[in-house]
């Protein structure tokens, strides 16, 4: 190989490297974060199934406790964030929730509930506002959370901050998955990848 060529094929490596490293390091907001590994559990309700990370809904039942997720390890305080990359990869129910940050201790309850409507519309479960269109399926969108405990609990989807809610003190852990909420149904299969979680 010339000179030439050598010198053009370091330049593609340098490239490729430049283009790789947000993959591995890709918190949304800047500066102190360490990685970690929180534990989980595998909750499946109803006609929830849970394959690793692929959930499935497998009923159109508009009633009852019908969920496929992993929960998280319960956290106090400091700040929290979640990544994930959700795929639909099939959908004929509606109002499924994807990402929920939820309350634990005395308090327990779903705190934030993202969630998609059949057509591809995210939106806030409390509250309603839309958060993002264009969650279709076959569609691959990058979700980011970031709870500053006591302060806020901010959205991200596909790097864009979108949604902010003030935040209590307390007690909380992150679940994601496919979930029938109150006024949705399934059948659905969501496919869930690159997961990782930053604290501060």
């Amino acid at each position: 190989m010339t000179g030439k060529r050598l010198l053009l094929a370091g330049a593609a490596a340098t490239c490729g490297l430049i283009l790789v490293a947000p993959q591995a390091s890709a918190e949304v907001e800047p500066g102190g974060w360490t990685s970690h590994s929180p534990s989980f559990s595998v909750q499946e309700r109803g006609c929830g199934q849970v394959d690793d990370l692929t959930f499935r809904l497998t009923c159109s039942t508009t009633s009852g406790d019908q969920r496929a997720e992993r929960r998280y390890a319960t956290y106090n305080g400091g700040t929290h964030q979640f990544e994930g990359y959700f795929r639909i990869t099939a959908m004929s129910g509606t109002r499924i929730s994807l990402k929920q940050t939820f309350r634990d201790g005395s308090s327990a309850g779903p705190y934030f509930m993202l969630a998609v409507e059949r057509g591809g519309r995210l939106y806030a479960v409390h509250g309603g506002a839309t958060v993002a269109d264009g969650a279709t399926v076959g569609t691959q969108v990058r979700v980011n959370t970031v709870h500053q405990v006591g302060t806020s609990h901010r959205t991200y989807i596909n790097g864009s901050r979108r949604h902010t809610y003030d935040s209590p003190g307390g007690s909380y852990y992150d679940k994601f998955g496919a979930y029938r909420t109150n006024s949705g149904n399934g059948t659905a299969t969501v496919q869930w990848s690159g997961i990782k979680f930053w604290r501060k």
